[in-house]
């Protein structure tokens, strides 16, 4: 299915006055330009998810707020040796402790962001920062392992003048709807510490954020894929997206190539085994030439849980992507084992 989705130029709000989704803010942008004035309780969900890899180690960091329940994690690969070692810790917090997460992207202004949990977190608390500065969004966290070694995070996603990024609303329905804006290819700075041991990230780091508003039904599944990194001459940035987008006339899909989006208005098809999450994916746009990749996984991060109104199975494989996609006006580039992810996620909540 290709569709046929409408280019947002100008601000525009993401609900009517009652609540319901504004039709006016159905369709993509190159910016982030939608404020997402949700209103009731209960089906609501927000999150900045920012994840920042290398050639060697990548972190993670989500801040969230689904009404009932606030959700904020710290992760840490490192994936350079013969073993990946991984770290993760996460805080439930219910929601009279939880976290007001802005209408727009956290730290649209300079100085403005988004702080959640004590200052000198112990046993299973986290505190993570999300700063808007004037070069970029500025990313701390705080925690203890479950060996009590302190992990902390000082890093540097920059944005580029003039770097693009996808912006685009998702309607179910006018009651159940998402904004997401997806930045990919954002170069990035910084260390990142656990314990004695220092891990630095320089000039093939790169920041992909994945901001989420919206308002959705109890169970949803979805598959995402992203990556960022040079190659075939350029900076390339890669965001797919499937399942929860069918039939829904919008997609997520999109490249940025050398800091220009190029939009995707057709659904992807995605093949792998469920039963084998690390086998290679294969990814490809069915009425066109414009993507086909295999992304090659070597590591799952997996979260299969349930607990009472929260409940989820979510597979995150960490791996390249290698194979062509084309830009707006027909030209090839190649992705050479661009480093990325590609996910699996069933949720009800």
């Amino acid at each position: 299915m290709v569709t046929h989705e409408h280019e947002i130029t100008a601000p525009v709000d993401l609900c009517l006055s009652g609540g319901r989704l504004n039709p006016a803010a159905v369709g993509w942008s190159r910016q982030p330009l939608h404020r997402a004035n949700l209103r009731g309780w209960g089906r609501n969900k927000r999150w900045e998810y920012w994840c920042v890899t290398s050639p060697t180690h990548l972190v993670a960091l989500t801040v969230s707020d689904l009404d009932f329940l606030a959700v904020n994690t710290v992760h840490f690969l490192e994936f350079g040796g013969a073993e990946p070692r991984e770290l993760e810790r996460g805080a439930l917090v219910p929601p009279a402790r939880g976290v007001a997460l802005p209408d727009t992207i956290a730290g649209a202004a300079p100085g403005t962001g988004v702080v959640v949990g004590p200052e000198r977190p112990t046993r299973g608390q986290v505190r993570v920062e999300i700063a808007h500065e004037v070069d970029g969004t500025r990313l701390r966290a705080r925690a203890l392992t479950h060996d009590r070694v302190p992990l902390t995070v000082d890093l540097l996603v920059r944005m580029p003048e003039q770097h693009e990024t996808l912006s685009v609303v998702v309607p179910w329905d006018d009651r159940h709807f998402q904004y997401t804006s997806k930045h990919t290819a954002r170069p990035a700075e910084g260390r990142v510490r656990l314990g004695d041991e220092e891990f630095r990230f320089g000039e093939d780091a790169w920041g992909t954020l994945d901001h989420g508003r919206g308002r959705w039904p109890r169970t949803v599944s979805w598959n995402w894929g992203a990556a960022s990194g040079r190659t075939d001459g350029s900076v390339v940035g890669l965001q797919f997206g499937g399942a929860w987008t069918v039939g829904t006339g919008a997609t997520e899909n999109a490249l940025c190539v050398d800091g220009r989006l190029h939009k995707i208005g057709e659904e992807l098809a995605w093949d792998y085994d469920p039963t084998d999450l690390l086998a290679p994916w294969r990814l490809c746009t069915t009425q066109s030439d414009q993507v086909d990749l295999v992304f090659t996984p070597f590591h799952d991060r997996r979260s299969h849980t349930g607990a009472g109104l929260l409940a989820n199975r979510t597979d995150q494989c960490f791996g390249h992507w290698s194979g062509t996609v084309r830009t707006d006006d027909g030209r090839p580039v190649a992705v050479d084992r661009l480093l990325g992810w590609a996910e699996a996620v069933r949720m009800r909540w």
